[in-house]
């Protein structure tokens, strides 16, 4: 008897396209998971008004939900390709998304740090960096659609995954350069190497750096790294082939995508930038204020001497 449920369940896994059958807890857990975080991102984003955490992490958790969902329907039904496909382009493009919302964070950290240590400005950080992750999103969107039109018609996906491939490597790229642009803003900001000219008229100089926004800083350098390492692994994966090792051994994918990508998304429900940016703005007010009365201060003491 057993016997032959090992043989039921080896036969179920070589006829189905993932080369395994999902486990159906394990697709159970992550669709409710990544629903929980979802519900509270979009519950965030109400509270705090801040609407482009809609398109972004809120959105990045409904795909995520779609293909989970796909996946649980595949642990029950693996034979069937529709719940493939829909798994396929959902958790290869949910994740992009969730980094266009790291990349506006990181330009309202900037705007609040002093933008005179930045390569770019920080609506630059929104403007270049989102247009590139749509533009990645289209090229992962459209090469999971071809390689999943082609697994349906019993043709070789290897084409749209190549597609796919180009996407991931391009989103990989821009999570490189952001990273390093990231990186170079917080040493000059740390040794005081402005990019452009900051006014004399500001005599107290750059504040320091909050706790509160330490922490805001330290949940977005690790929220991207948990999506920089699931980006190396869906890449190692397409290049694999569609038969090869990694795309074959489920653990992969639970472990360097489903969990990652959780980790990730629940990083920023922590770190929600409603929460820890919200009285840094309070602060950054407050200073803005003193610097003003600097100004002032400035002014009637420095004119004279002009007249002179």
């Amino acid at each position: 008897m057993v016997t032959s449920s090992v043989f039921y369940t080896t036969q179920q896994a070589s006829e189905s396209p993932y080369n395994y059958v999902p486990t159906e807890w394990i697709c159970i857990f992550f669709v409710v998971s990544y629903s929980i975080s979802t519900a509270i991102h979009m519950g965030q984003a109400f509270k705090y008004k801040l609407w482009w955490m809609i398109p972004t992490a809120t959105f990045a958790g409904v795909l995520e939900i779609f293909g989970w969902s796909a996946r649980l329907w595949s642990s029950r039904s693996p034979q069937l390709l529709t719940p493939f496909e829909m798994q396929l382009v959902g958790t290869i493009i949910a994740p992009t998304p969730l980094v266009a919302a790291n990349f506006i964070i990181l330009g309202k950290i900037i705007t609040q740090l002093g933008p005179q240590f930045s390569r770019l400005t920080p609506n630059m950080y929104t403007v270049v960096f989102c247009s590139f992750d749509v533009i990645c999103l289209t090229i992962q969107a459209v090469g999971g659609a071809f390689a999943a039109q082609a697994v349906n018609q019993g043709q070789s996906p290897t084409f749209g995954g190549h597609i796919m491939l180009g996407g991931i490597a391009a989103q990989l790229f821009s999570i490189v350069i952001y990273v390093a642009l990231a990186a170079e803003f917080l040493l000059r900001r740390k040794y005081n190497a402005p990019f452009r000219h900051q006014d004399i008229r500001f005599g107290k100089g750059q504040r320091s750096i909050s706790k509160k926004m330490q922490r805001t800083i330290s949940g977005l350098s690790f929220c991207t790294l948990c999506i920089f390492i699931r980006s190396v692994y869906r890449t190692v994966e397409l290049a694999d082939g569609w038969s090869g090792l990694v795309i074959s051994t489920e653990v992969y994918f639970n472990w360097l995508d489903g969990a990652f990508v959780t980790v990730a998304i629940y990083t920023l429900n922590i770190m929600h930038p409603g929460i820890c940016l919200r009285l840094d703005t309070i602060t950054h007010a407050s200073q803005q204020a003193e610097d003003e009365a600097d100004q002032d201060y400035y002014y009637r003491h420095r004119l004279p001497l002009r007249r002179g």
